[in-house]
């Protein structure tokens, strides 16, 4: 019930957090206020003015009420502008070279989101359905569970516990990959990313699996511990359809262990 109020306190400090900043970097700029618990100084009122001081001195209070709030699906689906308040995030992220990394997962989650997956190496392709899953590592594993796991192709299966995590049982426990995700373009869909980063191809994402090309491990887990994720498989297509996906896709632009080096070590 308090979430219409949260998120309109939310576009209000990133309005506010966005014109400080850009008064900030227009008054002398120099390294941004870090706010702390009491009220906003005088300088930062000074340069910017109340309200967007207020907004910047506020803001990471409203980031975490907005956070812990869109871990519940309901309150996602009702959040009927979640596009607009990340423009605005990304202006304040932009301008004062801060990061709001949970505030920015947050919303972009996506619910009941179509992916094709093509798995190159079998030319197969699966349509699925996922909700709730906060970054890429998660996707990946709970990818792994259902097509390895579900013996539609091979490599190696998540164990039980992995899958597990990365759904809705608390903790995490250690985990290796077992694809490289590939976008149609060839290039590599990082782990650290989410699955709103894979592209969108005929109104629906489109990723593809390929061999891993090099051995990665990470804390299998969900980003946001309070939201469950889930990735149902609702067909295999068939071998016209597969067809027809492999048409929208390129080989990989180079072997994903060649580019920036240690993604997905830790987690």
């Amino acid at each position: 019930g308090c979430a219409p109020a949260v998120l309109a306190g939310l576009r209000w400090a990133l309005e506010q957090a966005a014109a400080f900043a850009e008064a900030w970097a227009a008054t002398g700029g120099g390294p941004f206020p870090a706010p702390d618990d009491g009220e906003p100084g005088a300088e930062a009122v000074e340069r910017a003015g109340l309200d967007p001081a207020l907004g910047w001195w506020t803001l990471r209070a409203w980031e975490s009420a907005a956070v812990a709030l869109l871990n519940d699906r309901a309150v996602r689906a009702g959040a009927d502008d979640r596009s607009g308040l990340l423009r605005l995030l990304t202006a304040v992220t932009e301008t004062s070279g801060q990061e709001f990394t949970s505030l920015a997962y947050a919303l972009r989650v996506l619910d009941d989101e179509p992916l094709v997956a093509l798995h190159r190496t079998s030319r197969t392709g699966y349509v699925l359905r996922l909700s709730g899953i906060g970054d890429n590592f998660q996707l990946h594993t709970l990818l792994a569970d259902t097509l390895i796991g579900g013996g539609h192709v091979a490599g190696r299966a998540p164990s039980p516990q992995e899958a597990a995590v990365c759904r809705e049982t608390p903790g995490q426990v250690m985990a290796e990959g077992s694809f490289d995700l590939v976008a149609p373009g060839g290039e590599p869909v990082w782990n650290e990313g989410a699955p709103a980063d894979i592209p969108v191809v005929d109104g629906v994402r489109l990723l593809v699996l390929d061999e891993p090309s090099y051995q990665r491990s990470w804390a299998a887990g969900r980003f946001f511990p309070g939201m469950r994720g889930d990735l149902l498989l609702e067909r295999t297509l068939d071998p016209e359809e597969t067809e027809r996906w492999y048409g929208r896709v390129s080989p990989p632009a180079a072997p994903v262990g060649e580019s920036a080096g240690a993604e997905g070590l830790t987690g």
